[in-house]
């Protein structure tokens, strides 16, 4: 492996649920290995690692009239998927031989430890990956406010926000052939414009945070590493544009 510095000494990764899935599985085997491997590359060079993860490919709680159901439950019920995921890359990181931790904000001693912010950066500093379900704990509450939220509590130097498209555009790049895309942006035009980068919250508190974003394609093979490293990939969300 080419010998690369890392930008970044502490990251929080937000991946979206359906960054799992394929076309046939919510939880495709070949994807979520591809994803660990990934992951193991960032991690080797010396990167603490946390992770939050979307439950999109098995449940969404915004769809919940859909269903006839109550909001509440609804997203109760996306906490819960956001849970197996979480499990899911956590088996698939200590398979490539990391030391992988998962934490959930709904306790469930059972099958995770419980969230707590001291241990969880314990954790990091101790080599360990520490991947975050279930949210937030509270409904209404998206899994991108939950990755601000805790990348704000450990410290950490980025939040990298892996998507399927290269970055943030002006209207979806698979609808809208010309839509423009952005290297730079500042959380004011975010909100100003109303990208759709992250919800408006995540977005606001990153900017109270001075918590830079960086939005990147997971789908182009070694961007996680290039994130990390400081290479031009993606978008990069900051206080101002450049």
């Amino acid at each position: 492996m080419s010998k690369r510095r890392q930008r970044f000494k502490r990251i929080l990764l937000k991946l979206s649920g359906e960054a799992l899935s394929s076309t046939e599985d919510a939880i495709d085997p070949d994807v979520i290995v591809r994803i660990a491997k990934e992951i193991k590359s960032v991690h080797e060079l010396g990167v603490q690692i946390a992770i939050v993860i979307g439950g999109g490919n098995i449940f969404r709680g915004l769809r919940a009239d859909n269903y006839g159901m109550d909001r509440v439950v609804a997203d109760n019920m996306g906490m819960l998927a956001t849970v197996i995921n979480a499990l899911a890359l956590g088996g698939a990181l200590r398979a490539e031989g990391l030391d992988a931790r998962v934490m959930t904000a709904i306790e469930m001693r059972g099958v995770a430890e419980p969230f707590v912010r001291d241990k969880a950066v314990s954790h990091l500093e101790n080599n360990r990956i520490v991947i975050f379900g279930a949210g937030t704990g509270n409904p209404y509450f998206t899994t991108d406010t939950a990755a601000t939220l805790r990348a704000s509590e450990i410290g950490a130097d980025a939040l990298l926000k892996a998507t399927k498209v290269d970055g943030v555009y002006d209207a979806d790049p698979v609808k809208v052939p010309g839509a423009r895309f952005y290297n730079t942006l500042s959380y004011g035009t975010i909100i100003e414009k109303g990208l759709r980068a992250m919800d408006l919250t995540a977005i606001s508190l990153a900017r109270e945070q001075n918590l830079p974003i960086v939005v990147f394609n997971l789908l182009r093979e070694g961007n996680i590493l290039k994130a990390v490293s400081g290479e031009p990939v993606g978008t990069i969300i900051t206080g101002e544009e450049k």
